[in-house]
């Protein structure tokens, strides 16, 4: 383990000992199949490891000797590197869709919307509901609120408001996530 000083923060960096970067004079070794070969000198350690064809490779650097294991070093990192893989592709995504509407907006064309926002909602998605005031329609929050609320009321089989409409300059908007099934 050693430490990177950038502009007085230190970043610690995890690097895994291997062969002759091992530093210690004696280690506890373990064998490749698992077998305890006991309190070798760094020396005796790495030529077993080499008459394997395998690495030393320190896995227990704070014990007291350290422990070292003998296996192919290259082949531990690969499958490392697809464990990682594998658990970042696990992980939920989730996005935030918006729906944005007017304050002048027709019967259809709000249906429509909410349809949209009725099957992101049922991906699994966030919803982002933005109402846009134009020119004096700012002057009228109160249209934009009432359509938000039927909007929240239209959808709140599938989600849940998460932030109450507020305003941000021409912009109202809520958040609606969906409900965990």
């Amino acid at each position: 383990m050693s430490s990177i000083s950038l502009g007085g923060a230190a970043i610690a960096k995890e690097e895994t000992r291997v062969n002759r970067a091992i530093r210690e004079r004696e280690v506890r070794v373990i064998s490749d199949d698992g077998e305890q070969l006991g309190i070798l000198g760094i020396d005796a350690a790495i030529s077993t490891a080499a008459e394997k064809g395998l690495d030393l490779v320190e896995v227990a650097p704070n014990a007291a000797p350290p422990v070292c294991r003998i296996m192919d070093y290259g082949k531990y990192k690969y499958q490392a590197s697809k464990r990682a893989a594998e658990a970042r592709k696990k992980t939920a995504k989730v996005e935030i869709k918006e729906v944005k509407l007017r304050p002048k907006t027709d019967e259809h064309d709000y249906l429509f919307k909410v349809k949209n926002a009725r099957k992101f909602l049922e991906a699994g998605n966030k919803l982002k509901v933005t109402i846009m005031f134009r020119g004096r329609e700012v002057t009228h929050p109160e249209y934009g609120r009432r359509i938000l609320e039927r909007v929240a009321e239209d959808v709140k089989d599938l989600g849940q408001v998460e932030s109450m409409p507020r305003m941000a300059g021409r912009f109202m908007s809520m958040m609606v996530g969906p409900t965990k099934k």
